[in-house]
């Protein structure tokens, strides 16, 4: 009977708090609209607050009540989970009422939303971007408040996403065997990122890079990229001595020398094909030359000896018509 009891009082106290609601909704009194909005700001009834806040907006504007009513609006999407609209209205807030005891709060929960706003690091990171900066601002305008102190720990969670995302599209490379732009994308990382907590594995990769460029490379760049994948092997031993990453350059430099010295002979082998062939061309052109100088001095003189025969042939007798 009890139990019964606590159901019929629960059933006809939201009953009544609907009606409430309902009221409050079609109500043009100002103070009433923000008694029950506050009431249901206090119970956690987020949107039903946010309703009535919404109605307000207009009522409350140049009023005492209007701080609050952005305030609360603001921590009602907050608490709902509405990062974006509450980071703007928090915003709002801190600079529309910067005289007001609770402006510095405001900043702080703007670029707190705008960090809670932050995509997951495979989704687009315009929202990181903009929440690093929002947070910074932060940093810059309230240096000295309490509230600062976790703010560079977010600012770096947010920047290695960043960093996570930019060394996963590179990883994205170099599994589909496109070394040279996996090198460049990884490089690429480490100047952005120079304190970037990833620099072994992207060592790593940029190492395994530029030697399958070396390894695989065409002929005409392979010399190049051979030296290239030699010296990043050297640079590996001084960044990273005595690590295991150190001992795998070590074992890459063994291949790539041995992979020169084969080149040196290859290269051998083309650079003298190269010049027979050259030989044979030069041989040949020279050959066409002389054919050709041999034409032209028969041709000369051909036309030397006709010239002369014309000049030794007398002129034909002239000749007058017969008179009848």
């Amino acid at each position: 009977m009890k139990k019964y009891l606590i159901i019929l009082l629960a059933y006809f106290a939201l009953a009544a708090c609907n009606k409430q609601q309902d009221l409050a909704m079609k109500s043009a009194d100002k103070d009433y609209i923000l008694k029950v909005a506050n009431e249901n700001f206090a119970k956690k009834k987020w949107k039903d607050a946010l309703a009535l806040y919404e109605r307000l907006s207009n009522l409350v504007a140049g009023t005492d009540d209007a701080p609050d009513v952005v305030y609360n609006s603001a921590y009602a999407n907050y608490y709902d989970k509405n990062y974006k609209l509450a980071g703007h209205q928090f915003k709002n807030f801190s600079v529309t009422f910067p005289q007001d005891k609770r402006a510095e709060d405001a900043a702080y929960m703007s670029a707190l939303c705008y960090y809670e706003g932050s995509m997951d690091y495979n989704l687009d990171q315009t929202s990181t971007d903009l929440a690093i900066n929002e947070l910074q601002n932060f940093l810059n305008n309230y240096p000295d408040s309490e509230k600062s102190k976790n703010i560079n720990e977010l600012i770096d969670e947010l920047t290695y996403k960043l960093e996570f995302k930019a060394y996963e599209n590179a990883k994205q490379y170099f599994k589909m065997a496109e070394y040279k732009a996996a090198s460049t994308s990884f490089e690429n990382v480490l100047d952005d990122f120079p304190s970037t907590k990833l620099r072994s594995k992207i060592y790593d990769y940029i190492l395994k890079s530029k030697y399958e460029l070396a390894m695989n490379s065409v002929y005409e760049l392979k010399k190049d990229r051979i030296e290239n994948a030699l010296a990043y092997t050297k640079l590996i031993e001084r960044e990273l001595p005595n690590s295991d990453l150190s001992k795998t350059a070590l074992d890459l430099r063994n291949k790539l020398t041995k992979e020169k010295e084969n080149f040196a002979e290859v290269e051998k082998k083309v650079e003298a094909r190269k010049k027979e062939l050259t030989d044979r061309q030069m041989e040949a052109e020279a050959k066409f030359n002389m054919e050709k100088d041999q034409r032209d001095a028969a041709k000369k003189a051909d036309q030397t000896s006709r010239d002369s025969a014309a000049l030794a042939t007398p002129a034909p007798a002239a000749t007058f018509p017969i008179q009848r």
